[in-house]
């Protein structure tokens, strides 16, 4: 089993309150350059005609990765929307690369309409994502061109408004699954996001951000210590997850139903009307 190790921290930011992008093509541990050639001249192979840009963000472009856990994060734009595109390689790619490096957990491929950045006048995660832990390392860099963001209410916001949503997708997806593997990676799925909304429960009080596990959960537990246990718990399982569909749901019926909860408490106060026009 692994280690809750104390690592990661919370974005820096500008002498205007902005988040500051702490990715650096320099920082890239050298093992991974090989990974993302090879997802380079995958995706190119099969859309060579559809990428815009590809993106590596989290972890391994800030050298924070961790052998056998960390993902290898990728954000690939498109030209198309990416329902318009054959994707139907992106699952067999995936796994092909998980099983030639073993130094990493998985790769994850996600596809996002060059739209989505032309036209964003909101907060949107893709472009969130790419302006304050992303780097390019394919086509033309949008990164540059994205707005800036703060950790304020409008950020929490984005990741609060999709949480039960989020949350319901995977209960769905444990319900009667009985691949151990499957079950293990929505466990550990579905446990980061508890982790990462508990962080962003309290940014109006903190005024700070993070997408790092273990920060995330000091932040919370800061201000709910009569949850730091569930919530230490809910981090266990993000980096030793449950391989039983039933151990899963039921954690998710305690101890994610509170959250939902709160995250329903917060969204009344500074979301009540629900009017929100933020893409995923």
């Amino acid at each position: 089993m692994t280690k809750i190790r104390e690592v990661g921290s919370l974005c820096a930011l500008d002498d205007k309150g902005y988040i500051v992008n702490q990715s650096d093509p320099e920082k890239i541990n050298n093992k991974f350059r090989e990974v993302i050639q090879l997802i380079n001249e995958s995706c190119l192979s099969a859309l060579s005609k559809e990428i815009h840009s590809i993106y590596i963000r989290g972890s391994v472009p800030r050298g924070l990765d961790i052998e056998g856990i960390s993902d290898v994060d990728v954000i690939v734009v498109t030209y198309s929307n990416p329902q318009d595109i054959d994707l139907d390689w992106v699952e067999e790619t995936q796994q092909f690369i998980d099983r030639k490096f073993h130094f990493i957990k998985g790769v994850e491929l996600v596809f996002s309409p060059l739209s989505e950045f032309e036209e964003s006048k909101y907060c949107s995660m893709i472009p969130f994502l790419l302006k304050t832990y992303g780097i390019c390392v394919f086509g033309e860099n949008l990164i540059n061109k994205l707005p800036d963001y703060k950790p304020d209410i409008s950020l929490a916001n984005e990741h609060l408004i999709h949480l039960t949503s989020l949350m319901d997708t995977a209960k769905q997806g444990l319900s009667g699954n009985n691949d151990i593997e499957d079950i293990k990676e929505w466990c550990s799925w579905v446990m980061r996001i508890i982790v990462r909304a508990g962080g962003v429960l309290v940014i109006d009080k903190e005024q700070s951000y993070t997408r790092d596990l273990f920060p995330a959960f000091e932040l919370f537990s800061k201000h709910y210590p009569e949850k730091e246990q569930e919530m230490r718990v809910a981090l266990w399982y993000s980096i030793n997850p449950l391989s039983s569909s039933e151990e899963t749901l039921k954690f998710l019926s305690h101890f994610g139903k509170w959250i939902e909860a709160e995250t329903e408490k917060w969204l009344n106060v500074y979301n009540p009307t629900r009017e929100i026009h933020l893409p995923l």
